[in-house]
């Protein structure tokens, strides 16, 4: 029985981003229980959207953005690395969510967020806007904070040393993966 696939979403794009390290470690803990699908937000520079209908009424006509939606319908569930930029998630992510619709519907999303205070408020702000997109964000998230956060940045630590960090990516794998499952196989009945 294959894996069902994982999005793993990059959701930073600007140079020194820390949402690089923190997708390839949570990716390394989801492997066992997925197929993991790299979704760099680098490789798909999207314009901000601009679309002449919204994704929920037809594809988008930027060559861009239908690579983007055409990725993400490969995808079963999601993981966005999140940073906080003035309270609210990167513009990069938000845009990238904003242009599909149908790809996201119905499909679990988990945040891993990082920071001064582990991207709290942005999550928040994403769990919002993921539910709008009938996404169905699992309760544990994972937030990386203040004194892990500054000793991981520094390479005091390592992600892979604190492993309290790694019980809630691991709390946050399981409850996506039962969301995962139980979504993909309503899916499979709808059709």
């Amino acid at each position: 029985m294959s894996l069902p696939r994982l999005g793993v979403i990059v959701g930073s794009t600007r140079e020194g981003r820390f949402s690089e390290r923190m997708a390839h470690w949570i990716s390394g803990l989801a492997q066992a229980s997925f197929d993991i699908e790299p979704l760099d937000l680098r490789d798909y520079p999207l314009p901000f959207f601009d679309e002449t209908k919204a994704p929920m009424m037809s594809a988008p006509d930027h060559p861009v953005a239908r690579a983007w939606s055409a990725k993400l319908a490969t995808c079963d569930a999601f993981i966005a690395t999140v940073a906080e930029y003035n309270r609210g998630p990167t513009a990069v992510l938000k845009n990238a969510i904003d242009y599909a619709y149908a790809e996201w519907a119905r499909k679990p999303i988990g945040f891993v967020g990082y920071g001064g205070l582990g991207a709290a408020r942005a999550v928040e702000h994403l769990r919002l806007i993921a539910i709008e997109v009938q996404m169905a964000p699992v309760r544990t998230g994972l937030h990386l904070a203040g004194a892990d956060f500054f000793s991981v940045l520094r390479g005091d630590a390592k992600l892979e040393e604190l492993p309290h960090v790694e019980r809630t990516a691991r709390e946050l794998l399981v409850q996506l993966r039962w969301w995962t499952d139980a979504l993909k196989a309503a899916r499979n009945k709808d059709q």
